[in-house]
């Protein structure tokens, strides 16, 4: 019982007295023995390892310091892939303005206007009136039209 609990009177009752009867037995005496040697000094855990909190907390600080290592390390990855995806982007885009402008010049190529041009620069030149053979049901046939045979080209370049 402590102080303070003994000084609280009991509602139970008188209190049973004290012990007054002393210990008999004495302890031992305890003294070196010669000729045993220690070779090594008692050394005691420095006080950080002597806490039985002191390994969980470490291993805490440890798995904390490697998932945030781990996180930095990923959200690189991911930004450096992120970085190389819009790159690719913008050279989709830019592929794609060039197959329109190549599809342009493609259909614009297909112009009447455009085919006479290139065929003037290739020398070509236009041909006359056309005549026609027409085939009679008997076997023979009949010219309609009379053929002309085309100008000759200038001898000059007229670009």
């Amino acid at each position: 019982m402590s102080r303070a609990t003994a000084r609280v009177p009991s509602l139970a009752g008188p209190r049973p007295a004290p012990r007054t009867h002393t210990r008999t037995a004495s302890r031992p005496e305890l003294r070196l023995v010669p000729g045993i040697t220690t070779t090594r000094t008692p050394r005691r855990a420095p006080r950080a390892l002597r806490h039985p909190r002191a390994p969980f907390v470490l291993l805490v600080v440890a798995m904390l310091i490697g998932t945030t290592l781990g996180l930095l390390i990923l959200n690189t990855a991911i930004a450096v892939d992120s970085l190389e995806a819009t790159k690719l982007r913008a050279a989709n885009a830019e592929r794609a303005q060039e197959v329109q402008q190549l599809e342009r010049q493609v259909v614009s190529g297909g112009t009447p206007a455009e085919i006479a041009r290139a065929a003037v620069a290739a020398g070509l030149v236009p041909a006359g009136p056309a005549a026609y053979l027409v085939l009679d049901p008997d076997g023979g046939s009949v010219l309609r039209g009379t053929p002309e045979p085309a100008e000759e080209p200038a001898s000059g370049d007229e670009d």
